[in-house]
């Protein structure tokens, strides 16, 4: 990664004063979460990925869990205080956060909506999310991803 190439996360992470490390790598569209860690050297369970819902209400919901879990929506509902909540669609990610599929960051996006993160991430000194563009990871400690971002802990998987 060229030294001065700066992801928008990671310009807001600096605004706030967080410390975080970057990490790149060569993405490639058919890449599953699992292999990203792989490529990173990292244990699956320390790399999380960025899915937004949308609930009954109408009201969007962001949720954050390691790329080995599948989101549990009756879990994530009940966290979210919905009788229900849906995967949005694909084509609806980028106008909704400013992000696209692959490149999704809990931070930074277009607008804050309530974000969950998956409560096995307090086990770790520094977990992985995206920095906010294909092929770009940043690592950081769970409680400022949890600051910064405004996460609940919550069982979701």
């Amino acid at each position: 990664m060229k030294k001065e190439e700066k992801t928008n996360v990671m310009r807001v992470l600096d605004g706030k004063k967080i410390s975080y490390e970057k990490h790149s790598y060569e993405p490639d569209a058919t890449m599953s979460g699992e292999e990203i860690a792989g490529i990173l050297g990292e244990d699956p369970d320390k790399v999380f990925k960025t899915l937004v819902t949308q609930g009954k209400s109408g009201a969007y919901f962001v949720f954050v869990v390691p790329v080995k879990e599948e989101l549990d929506l009756k879990k994530a509902a009940k966290a979210a205080g919905e009788k229900s909540v849906a995967m949005i669609k694909q084509k609806e990610l980028l106008p909704l956060t400013g992000y696209v599929h692959g490149g999704c960051s809990p931070i930074g996006m277009k607008k804050q909506f309530p974000t969950f993160i998956h409560e096995s991430a307090e086990a770790y000194d520094r977990i992985f999310v995206s920095a906010g563009k294909v092929g770009f990871q940043i690592e950081l400690a769970p409680k400022d991803l949890i600051a910064v971002a405004g996460c609940k802990l919550a069982d979701i998987v």
